[in-house]
């Protein structure tokens, strides 16, 4: 038995909605740290190894604590903890909305989507990257760290 496009629309936005809604709703639940990172350990996650070994932050610090913020309706204690969170969480919020309407009334919004990220794929990833490296950098100097610390 072959599923009509609806109802494959719907299962994909599930598959994406979930994750998403859950992340959200996570964010929701736990309270940001006010040190700027380490909100994951109240999931009972660890301290982040690469902080703990080194010192210096990995590029994902403070994405939960970011996230957090948003989700507590934060934005500029959000930015000032991370600014590639912000993007990212804007991101996240687009996919579970998306998936809610696309669950509702299935319209081809995933086929439009996908066919806009193909056309734009490097230009996307590239940002993406790009973002990441300069939340990183961000991050390192926010922290006290670094060469361009003060």
């Amino acid at each position: 038995m072959e599923l009509s496009e609806s109802a494959r629309a719907r299962l994909l936005s599930l598959g994406l909605g979930l994750p998403s809604w859950a992340v959200l709703s996570i964010a929701a639940w736990l309270t940001p740290s006010p040190a700027g990172h380490g909100t994951h350990q109240q999931l009972g996650l660890g301290q982040c190894t690469l902080l703990g070994l080194t010192g210096y932050p990995c590029p994902m610090c403070g994405m939960t604590t970011t996230f957090s913020h948003m989700a507590h309706l934060q934005p500029l204690a959000a930015l000032v903890t991370q600014p590639f969170g912000v993007v990212l969480f804007a991101g996240t919020c687009f996919v579970a909305s998306v998936a809610v309407v696309e669950l509702v009334a299935p319209r081809g919004r995933w086929t439009r989507l996908l066919e806009f990220v193909e056309r734009w794929e490097l230009a996307i990833a590239s940002s993406l990257l790009v973002g990441l490296v300069l939340g990183w950098v961000y991050k390192v100097t926010a922290m006290g760290l670094g060469p361009l610390a003060g």
